[in-house]
C-alpha cells in the first residue's frame, strides 16, 4: 500500500519566527519511519511545501522517501490553530486506499488488511477537556449536521489507513470546510482535533463506514504491542533529560546504521547527529 508523510512547516515558522529545521531524534524518527515502511508495505510519499523540501534536500533527506511533493504553500486556514492542517489538504489530494503516517511513528512489521474502510493506530475516549460536545464550537459557520453522532470515539490518526474513496473524500473536504469556516485564534487543541481525529469517526458513521484500529492505547503505552513506535508523548521529556535524548538518538543510530547502512554516511553529515557517530 503507498503511504504518505507530511510536513506543512508554516505553523513552525510561525511559532518560531526563524527558517525551518527540525531537532535530532525527529530526524531520526523520519529516517526509520520512511525507510521501514518502504522495506515491510510499499511506496512512500513526503507531501510538503518548498520550505520543507528545501531542508531535506539541502541535508540529503530526500533520499528516504520514493518521491516528494511540494503542495502545501497555499494552505489557506490559520496556522496558528490548525497546526496540522496540511495532513488534510495532504490526504485529500491522495487516491484511496493509502496509508498516513506521523514522521514520528515508527511501522516495524506488515500491516493486514481487515476490510473496514478505514484504520488507525487507536481510538480515543471523548474526554471533555480534548473533545468537548459540539455546542463548544462557536467560533465558526460551520453547520453540523443533524446526523452527526456525537458520541462515536475519536481516531488517533498518528498511523490512518483509508481503503474506501467515498469516505476519503467526504471527511477530507468536511474536515477543510469546518477549518476554513472557523474564526477561532486562541484554542489550538479542541478545534484541531476535532478537524482532524474526530471528524473522521463521525464522517464514517454517517456514511456508514466501518473504522477499526490497529492497536489499543494500553498495549502501545506498555509497549506490549512491538509492531509500532510513536515518539509523541516522549518528545517533551527528551527536551527536558539531556541523557534521556542522547540515548534514544543513539539507539535510533544503531538501528538505521544496522539496517540502512547507506544512510550512515548521510546523517553523519548533519550537524545536530555528528554527537551520535563519535564512536562509530
Amino acid at each position: 500500500m503507498d503511504a504518505i508523510h507530511i510536513n506543512w512547516t508554516k505553523p513552525f515558522v510561525n511559532k518560531t519566527n526563524a527558517p525551518y529545521e527540525t531537532e535530532d531524534f525527529e530526524i531520526l524518527t523520519t529516517v526509520l519511519s520512511a525507510l521501514t515502511w518502504r522495506e515491510k508495505n510499499g511506496k512512500i510519499t513526503m507531501v510538503t511545501d518548498s520550505a520543507g523540501a528545501e531542508y531535506y534536500r539541502k541535508n540529503g533527506l530526500d533520499v528516504i522517501w520514493n518521491d516528494m511533493d511540494v503542495c502545501l504553500d497555499d494552505i489557506d486556514v490559520n496556522p496558528d490553530v490548525f497546526w496540522a492542517a496540511g495532513k488534510l489538504f495532504a490526504l485529500r489530494k491522495q487516491t484511496a486506499p493509502v496509508a498516513m503516517i506521523d514522521t514520528d511513528f515508527i511501522v516495524w512489521d506488515t500491516l493486514s488488511d481487515d476490510g473496514a474502510d478505514a484504520e488507525v493506530i487507536h481510538f480515543e475516549e471523548l474526554a471533555p477537556h480534548i473533545y468537548p460536545p459540539f455546542e463548544y464550537f462557536k467560533n465558526t459557520r460551520f453547520k453540523f449536521d443533524e446526523d452527526f453522532d456525537s458520541t462515536v470515539k475519536a481516531c488517533n490518526t498518528a498511523l490512518c489507513v483509508i481503503r474506501d474513496a467515498e469516505l476519503l473524500k467526504y471527511y477530507t473536504d468536511t474536515a477543510i470546510r469546518f477549518m476554513r469556516e472557523s474564526g477561532e485564534k486562541d484554542d489550538r487543541l479542541c478545534y484541531m482535533v476535532f478537524a482532524e481525529q474526530r471528524l473522521l469517526a463521525i464522517c464514517a458513521r454517517k456514511l456508514g463506514k466501518s473504522v477499526a484500529s490497529f492497536s489499543d492505547m494500553p498495549s502501545l503505552f506498555s509497549g506490549k504491542d512491538t509492531r509500532f513506535t510513536h515518539t509523541w508523548g516522549m518528545k517533551q521529556q527528551m527536551r527536558d533529560n539531556g541523557a534521556l535524548r542522547y540515548d534514544f538518538c543513539k539507539r535510533c543510530v544503531r538501528r538505521i546504521s544496522t539496517d540502512y547502512p547507506r544512510m550512515t554516511e548521510i546523517l553523519k553529515k548533519i550537524g545536530s547527529l555528528m554527537p551520535y557517530f563519535e564512536d562509530m
